[in-house]
């Protein structure tokens, strides 16, 4: 967000990559921003659309504790209300980033007894979760869980053959992905790095494709001319085609949806989807009320 505001007042473009908080493009929104991930509301819309399928009413939630994790909350429980009216929100736990008392979290949530979970946990924070969760009996086959970014490699990879089974989550499923682009990408990465690529990995490729794609189109590097190009923008990517609207200036690449599941000791996403991120946007009516005038 600081970064956002530092173009803006500085007039610079900037593109980002990683960060996920919907006000980039949307509260906070400007000229001089666009941003290549599904947002959080993207995301959460995608895991909500499922969350709505399983019986559960009573809902938990788990997320830390500050603008990714409060984004990611607000638009699960507003999706998945508008989806589910009878569901209820019992508990939420916001331990801070990276200090998370497992503990003492999974204890709270074991008292209001949940029949479903919304984990936005990631990093070190979600292994020391998961493995306390699962000591105290609330990660039982009975609860249904939601994991957001739960089953990207990055987080997925580390917890080995103790993560979590049968979660719903978003992920990056490279291993499974049948199509020569993004093979011929995976084959290139394992080559010059000797390692297996990571959700990262790709949105970094990906990024560097955008930024191409825009200075071929604006056939400059002034700042006038690149935004003008980036608006609006389509170009060809190893996940498919991806349009940078002239809306928001959020992209409309998507990411996959799955289950979590461990074979042969390795943590893996099964039953997955590509989900396009244009489905999931709420009307443009509500983006333009949302963003400042310039």
């Amino acid at each position: 967000m600081a970064v956002t505001n530092y173009a803006k007042q500085r007039k610079k473009l900037f593109v980002a990559t990683e960060p996920m908080s919907e006000d980039i493009t949307w509260k906070q929104g400007n000229r001089d921003t666009f941003r290549l991930r599904p947002n959080t509301y993207n995301q959460s819309a995608m895991l909500a659309e499922e969350a709505a399928k399983a019986p559960a009413k009573r809902w938990a939630i788990v997320a830390p504790n500050f603008k990714f994790g409060q984004d990611a909350v607000a638009a699960f429980k507003k999706i998945l209300k508008q989806k589910r009216p009878d569901v209820e929100f019992v508990e939420e736990q916001w331990p801070p980033l990276a200090k998370i008392d497992p503990g003492a979290t999974v204890q709270a949530l074991l008292q209001a007894r949940p029949e479903a979970l919304y984990c936005a946990l990631f990093s070190q924070d979600l292994s020391a979760f998961v493995r306390e969760g699962k000591v105290r009996g609330l990660l039982t086959d009975k609860l249904t869980v939601v994991g957001l970014l739960t089953g990207e490699p990055e987080y997925l990879d580390p917890m080995g053959a103790e993560a979590p089974q049968n979660w719903i989550v978003t992920g990056y499923p490279w291993y499974a992905i049948n199509d020569p682009k993004h093979q011929k990408f995976v084959d290139g990465y394992k080559a010059k790095f000797k390692e297996n690529p990571f959700m990262g990995s790709l949105i970094g490729y990906v990024s560097a494709t955008a930024i191409k794609s825009m200075i071929e189109k604006a056939g400059a590097t002034d700042q006038d001319k690149l935004i003008q190009a980036m608006e609006g923008l389509t170009f060809d990517s190893v996940v498919g085609p991806i349009s940078f609207r002239a809306l928001d200036h959020q992209s409309t690449m998507g990411t996959w949806v799955g289950r979590t599941a461990v074979k042969d000791g390795k943590p893996l996403m099964v039953d997955w989807h590509y989900r396009e991120g244009a489905q999931y946007f709420p009307p443009d009516s509500e983006i333009k009320a949302l963003r400042p005038a310039e």
